[in-house]
């Protein structure tokens, strides 16, 4: 099976991305070709969301592209969430520690109230998280 990915228009300044099948060794260069275009200045704060529900399996090389994205929006105060990850993707990231559990959230809606309260928090001029 081969890697399916859906880019959506921002939202709220939010970009969101679904992949469907797997990200692998024979996959990830697609993954890293379609994200590099979001990542190459990226505003301030902004906030890439990886939907994974879709995501049947994921290996070392797709952990790293997953990296690669959190490392690229860093410095600009960027993240990456990851959304509705199947429990044997869940079980990839907790051995590998790649993606920090409070970025990792059980549904599209839990992200979106995440993100809410951070912009409320910016805008009320405390953005500490």
């Amino acid at each position: 099976m081969s890697l399916d990915i859906r880019i959506e228009p921002p939202v709220k300044g939010n970009q969101y991305v679904f992949l469907t099948g797997r990200l692998d060794t024979q996959s990830y260069a697609q993954l890293d070709g379609r994200l590099a275009p979001l990542l190459q200045a990226p505003p301030r704060g902004h906030v890439l969301v990886l939907e994974l529900s879709g995501l049947d399996y994921i290996s070392s090389a797709g952990i790293r592209s997953i990296f690669k994205a959190r490392k690229a929006l860093s410095p600009r105060g960027g993240k990456v969430l990851v959304v509705n990850p199947q429990p044997q993707i869940q079980k990839v990231f907790d051995l590998v520690k790649a993606v920090p559990m409070n970025e990792i959230f059980a549904s599209t809606a839990e992200a979106d109230a995440y993100l809410d309260t951070m912009q409320r928090k910016v805008l009320q001029g405390d953005d500490d998280d």
